[in-house]
């Protein structure tokens, strides 16, 4: 097969990765990584020296290609598949890229420091990192008011950082009651059939989350 993600199930940028890859209906071979393992996370940084997943491998190419956000791109320039996750406007695309980094720079990143924190009980002030998270929602809540997708009039790029984004930053400071652009979003991003694939094929792995408990009895 010409693709390998080499991925966890459990992660939340592997699961943006995937969400592309079922989107566009691309072949391509699963190779899941065990950082705890040290054969595996060899195995991964003789391909990315970072240590971090997602990283695509294109064998026909010779390519190896890191990062979710610049997979999506790869994946929807070079392997375009039945959909367009990418706008080939100029600005159209700047709004996509725009609030994909908004979702991995302010949902993901205060997300993963809280569950850092519970992994390694270290009891930290958390405060900043919720009211992020809350400020985020807000931002979202405005901007998902004439909306149906977040960053453009089809489902895109920025969609698929959003679905794994806000399904485990809920879990840690849930929605507020009078969200309902945000909400009604959420639950049209869990009903794709991409999303539903990803969520599917974790659950098996929800009870090593740190709050696995307070995901929702629905995906579990």
């Amino acid at each position: 097969m010409s693709l390998t993600l080499y991925f966890h199930p459990l992660s939340s940028f592997c699961h943006k990765a995937l969400i592309a890859l079922y989107e566009l209906n691309i072949a391509f071979e699963k190779r899941i990584i065990d950082l705890g393992n040290d054969a595996d996370r060899a195995e991964l940084q003789a391909l990315w020296p970072i240590g971090k997943f997602p990283v695509l491998r294109d064998h026909a190419r010779q390519k190896v290609v890191p990062e979710s956000s610049v997979i999506i791109e790869y994946l929807d320039r070079i392997h375009p598949g039945r959909a367009q996750l990418m706008a080939h406007d100029w600005e159209a695309a700047l709004e996509v890229r725009l609030w994909d980094r908004f979702f991995d720079l302010h949902i993901q990143v205060p997300m993963q420091k809280i569950v850092a924190d519970r992994i390694n009980a270290t009891n930290g002030d958390l405060t900043r990192e919720r009211t992020a998270l809350t400020t985020a929602y807000g931002m979202l809540e405005r901007q998902l008011a004439t909306r149906t997708w977040v960053a453009s009039p089809a489902f895109s790029m920025a969609d698929c950082a959003a679905a794994p984004a806000l399904f485990y930053a809920s879990t840690l400071v849930p929605f507020p009651d009078d969200y309902q652009h945000l909400s009604a979003y959420f639950d049209r991003l869990v009903q794709r059939p991409s999303v539903t694939r990803v969520i599917d094929e974790a659950r098996p792995y929800f009870s090593w989350y740190p709050f696995a408990e307070a995901i929702p009895e629905r995906f579990r």
